[in-house]
This record gives C-alpha cells, sequence and structure tokens, in this order.
C-alpha cells in the first residue's frame, strides 16, 4: 500500500509549489487565529491559486463556529475538512464535504472509541496528547497504541520527520502521514529540502514493501 503524504501548515507561495514539486498528495492550510501556521482566507486564496488537479486542499480547523467554516468555504474550494479540537460527528457533517478528526492520544481505547465515534468520517488522525495545545507540538506518541484493526483510514501525525517518519510507516501501517513542524526552518515557514527528504522517506518505505 502507498502511504499517501499531506504537508500541513503552508503559509508561503514557494512552499505550496515546493510541497507539490517533491510529490505531496495533500496541502494543509490551517484556519485557528491562535497558531503560528494560521492564514487569513486571502492569504488562502492565493497559495491554493498554487494547487493543481490530483492534489487535495485540506482545510484545518480547531473548535470553530459553522459561520466561520462555511464563510471559508464560501471562498476557498477546499477538498476536506480537518477537525482538529473538540467538534462532535454531527458538527463536522454538516458542511456538505468529506473530513476527518483529528484524536490527540492517551491511550488505545481513545481510538476505538473514536472510530466509532467518528464513522461517518473520511479519516481518523491521530497525534500527541498536549494538554495545553491542539496539535502542532512536534512531539510524537506511542505508537503501540494504535489498533491493528482500524475500521477508517488512519492518518499518523505527531513528531514525524524525515529521521523518524520510515519507521514510524514501517510500523504503524498508516493510511497517510501528516507533518508539519518537522519540515520547517521556524514555524510556518518551510524547508524545502525537509520536505523532499520527508517524501522520499515515505516512498522508500512503500517501495521496500
Amino acid at each position: 500500500m502507498n502511504t499517501r503524504v499531506k504537508i500541513c501548515g503552508l503559509t508561503r507561495v514557494q512552499d505550496v509549489k515546493a510541497a507539490v514539486e517533491s510529490g505531496a498528495d495533500a496541502l494543509g492550510f490551517v484556519f485557528y487565529e491562535p497558531s503560528s501556521r494560521a492564514v487569513t482566507v486571502a492569504d488562502a486564496e492565493v497559495l491554493v491559486r498554487q494547487v493543481p488537479a490530483f492534489v487535495s486542499v485540506v482545510g484545518l480547523f480547531v473548535n470553530p463556529s459553522a459561520e466561520q467554516v462555511r464563510e471559508v468555504l464560501d471562498r476557498i474550494p477546499l477538498d476536506l475538512l480537518q477537525f482538529h479540537g473538540d467538534e462532535t460527528a454531527d458538527f463536522c457533517s454538516q458542511f456538505g464535504r468529506r473530513w476527518i478528526k483529528a484524536v490527540r492520544v492517551q491511550s488505545a481505547e481513545q481510538i476505538e472509541q473514536a472510530f466509532t465515534e467518528y464513522q461517518s468520517s473520511a479519516g481518523l488522525l491521530v497525534d500527541a496528547w498536549d494538554p495545553d495545545h491542539y496539535g502542532g507540538t512536534g512531539r510524537s506518541f506511542n505508537w503501540d497504541l494504535v489498533p491493528l484493526e482500524r475500521p477508517l483510514p488512519l492518518i499518523l501525525a505527531g513528531g514525524l520527520s524525515s529521521d523518524n517518519v520510515f519507521k514510524a510507516v514501517e510500523q504503524v501501517k498508516p493510511w497517510a502521514v501528516d507533518v508539519s513542524g518537522g519540515v520547517e526552518k521556524s514555524k510556518g515557514i518551510k524547508d524545502i529540502e525537509k520536505i523532499s527528504d520527508f517524501i522520499k522517506e515515505v516512498h522508500r518505505v512503500c517501495k521496500i514493501d
């Protein structure tokens, strides 16, 4: 199985182009103002124009109002919504778009419960737990907590980089991996070489498999 790659937290045109040229399957844009990787709708309009056909555009939200999501959708052609807060399945399902739900992992049982609670999603993203942050911490978690039986596609996030993504994909065998800080020079500023190296490592595992 080919593991897909999403590069998240993009804020610059050159980084969008680098991710596309390196072979990213999806690009993530953060619509959560407290984040250092946040973009405005006007920013996103410019960035999304650089995304060619067959590369998915993902909008990341954290506990948004329904009005905020609709305002973004009115102007940005998002292919997928990513909810990273405490949103319910009913909330996530109301926008007429496919969506994925992020879970900050504390236990295997929590992941099992999320598979049931968010069964109408297009996938479940598992990330590192932090009591004060909804992701983007740059920390990984115990991958042994991820169950082998998965009723939904599983996206692995949390502390990934070119140094550990080979092992992560080999062990977890996720549908996709999601990276932000692991391919950056500084928050919101991507490193072209790190993006390329990260994607090459993912593809290297898939070739061996």
